[in-house]
């Protein structure tokens, strides 16, 4: 938790290269734990609406981009 404490203090950083930095670690670390949240979700039989639903998507899109793994 620390480090993306450490990345959210970063991003409002005065040097846009470490702001910057800091918020394409932030966008990868989000991609990575809604996977890990949309998979939870699956394996206890949730539906794709229920899932675009908690994520305020649509159920086409959390599909596509989910569907296959």
């Amino acid at each position: 938790m620390t480090d993306a404490m450490d990345l959210a203090e970063k991003s409002g950083d005065r040097d846009p290269r470490v702001g910057l930095r800091a918020v394409a670690a932030l966008r990868r670390l989000a991609e990575q734990l809604e996977a890990v949240q949309v998979r939870s979700a699956r394996n206890q039989g949730w539906s794709w609406q229920e899932i675009a639903t908690q994520l305020g998507v649509s159920r086409q899109a959390v599909h596509k981009k989910y569907g296959r793994q």
